[in-house]
């Protein structure tokens, strides 16, 4: 198959064609809809039909790569069993350099976990914004749990660990706060199975397939041989630009058709951007590196499945400029609805649009 008719499908797949929808029917919030930066996961929901949902229907948590992201907040319980590290070498790799302590002082890394879990859900026991909680926990944990950081000049918990043992401590965030306020979900106990639509390998190969069990580790954070042990029985091999590749068997039949022609803004961490096979969203290097640079990083003009160009918003006041680099020349209908799409960011901003500026 070829990589327009894998672009098709992920589109078709993320809803990225779709007018209108709810909670429930989102299939982005199956796997999260990372919520960073001004336009994160509820901008991620209004461009598949989202918009306005109810706040008490979801919830933001950080899960995977420890990221925040947004979920249905009746999935919760299983978000916590489906986004835990799959071993205890998964737990390494996923807390980064945090690990080396631990091994040295011959600590478990999901005991780990645990432990910082079970000391911030003592700790939280109504909303606490994160640098006083970060303080009273340092407070309280032994020597290989914390760190001096050199940038805040302090010694604190590491980083990976507290955000990945939030959530096992029945922890969410606030709404829009920076810094982030914890507080604690209501009745919140982690469930003993993860439901079928909250595995986050099954997940990936519906949303971003198809993939790799190596494509869904990076994804992840994971060891590679961690996600083939979790690998569905369910799955096809299909050949992608001539690689093998796997997608799940009830998709399969999706898979031959070319991309929708709708245009939207992607957000800087949009799930379709999330995908670890970039070169085949975006072939050229140089356009790459702008796009997935570190710092700063711009939004995606999604249009007729590839990916166009970027685009940057710049508020000033009450008013937003919005910079449109198109990486070739468009069409005007495709300007027109690129038009359109600035529109709508504008409006869910709730500014009032200055200008467009068109970069090409």
């Amino acid at each position: 198959m070829t990589r327009r008719q894998v672009l098709g499908f992920r589109v078709r797949a993320q809803q990225l064609d779709r007018e209108s929808g709810t909670v429930a029917d989102t299939a982005v919030l199956d796997i999260g809809a990372q919520d960073t930066g001004t336009d994160g996961g509820l901008w991620a929901l209004a461009i598949r039909g989202l918009t306005a949902p109810p706040a008490e229907a979801l919830s933001t948590v950080w899960t995977i790569r420890g990221a925040p992201h947004l979920y249905r907040r009746a999935d919760l319980p299983g978000v916590a069993a489906a986004t835990a590290p799959f071993s205890d070498a998964d737990a390494g790799k996923r807390i980064f350099d945090a690990a080396r302590p631990l091994k040295a002082a011959g600590i478990p890394n999901l005991a780990a976990l645990d432990t910082v879990a079970g000391a911030m859900r003592s700790i939280v026991t109504e909303p606490m914004v994160k640098g006083e909680m970060s303080t009273r926990l340092t407070a309280v944990m032994d020597p290989p749990y914390v760190r001096f950081c050199v940038p805040c000049d302090a010694t604190h918990v590491y980083e990976q660990p507290f955000r990945l043992s939030a959530l096992r401590a029945g922890l969410e965030l606030q709404p829009g706060t920076s810094p982030p306020v914890l507080q604690p979900i209501p009745g919140f106990e982690p469930a003993t199975r993860i439901p079928e639509h909250l595995d986050v390998v099954r997940a990936y190969l519906r949303l971003l397939g198809p993939a790799t069990p190596k494509l869904v580790a990076g994804y992840l954070d994971a060891p590679a041989k961690d996600v083939q042990a979790r690998w569905p029985d369910d799955v096809v091999e299909v050949a992608v630009e001539g690689e093998r590749r796997w997608v799940l068997a009830d998709d399969a039949d999706r898979l031959a058709e070319d991309p929708p022609e709708a245009v939207r803004l992607l957000g800087p961490f949009d799930l379709h951007l999330q995908a670890r096979d970039r070169p085949l969203l975006v072939a050229d290097p140089a356009h790459a590196k702008d796009l997935w640079r570190t710092l700063g990083r711009p939004g995606a003009v999604l249009a007729g499945g590839e990916i166009a160009g970027t685009w940057r918003a710049r508020k000033t006041g009450a008013a937003v400029t919005v910079s449109v680099d198109l990486w070739k020349s468009a069409p005007a209908t495709e300007r027109r609805a690129i038009g359109e799409q600035v529109e709508r960011l504008a409006t869910f901003r709730d500014l009032s649009l200055k200008s467009v500026e068109w970069m090409e």
